[in-house]
């Protein structure tokens, strides 16, 4: 009986130390996404690469992917890049791809058509990556200013460095997104990178979570 207790005591001990080092681990990774959104590294490059987001049902941008496109036509003003890449497939239910209303807007924000490239495959931050890192690759672009919302940035360029693929950040400030949206947000990132890590500590082939359709 006293075997018994000593055992329970000792797996109650472990969780506890188990859940100490969880919550620590959740706290660096709150102070490295903030601190992360909040340096803007933007400077000369080949290519602006603006990460997608979901549109709304009536096919316009959505709030976050209006911020990003934007935010990376303000750059184009800047003379950041010549170039400006818009990422993200068609979601379900829609009948255009992300990519194809951030161009809408560059264009709307005076963006010559001729400098604006689309990739329309991809369906995750990690295959904003890949299709992107192709269309890069093939013409020739060696540097990148990264355009993504502050929250999404640690992850994202996570994920480009995996993919070795030069950057440089250029997050949305955070007070362009409304009320307590960024916290909601946040939170949600801090759970996606488990997933990054989990994925990529397991070496488990899988680009997006999105079903077809």
């Amino acid at each position: 009986m006293i075997r018994k207790h000593f055992t329970f005591k000792r797996f109650l001990t472990g969780c506890a130390v188990a859940l100490a080092i969880w919550a620590t681990v959740v706290v660096a990774l709150a102070v490295m996404i903030h601190t992360t959104g909040q340096q803007d590294e933007a400077r000369e490059s080949d290519v602006i690469v603006v990460l997608g987001s979901g549109l709304r049902r009536d096919g316009s941008a959505g709030d976050a992917l209006t911020r990003r496109s934007i935010w990376a036509a303000d750059l184009y003003e800047r003379g950041i890049a010549p170039h400006v890449l818009c990422t993200g497939g068609v979601g379900a239910g829609q009948a255009r791809s992300e990519a194809e209303a951030c161009a809408e807007i560059l264009r709307e924000r005076g963006v010559p058509p001729d400098a604006i490239h689309t990739e329309t495959n991809s369906r995750s931050t990690e295959e904003n990556a890949i299709y992107a890192g192709a269309i890069i690759a093939a013409n020739g672009w060696e540097t990148v200013t990264l355009v993504t919302d502050s929250f999404h940035m640690l992850r994202a360029a996570w994920i480009f460095d995996s993919y070795d693929i030069t950057h440089h950040r250029s997050p949305v400030p955070r007070a362009w997104i409304r009320g307590n949206f960024y916290e909601r947000l946040f939170t949600r990132e801090i759970v996606a990178l488990h997933w990054q890590a989990f994925k990529q500590t397991f070496n488990i082939p899988v680009t997006n979570l999105k079903p077809d359709g």
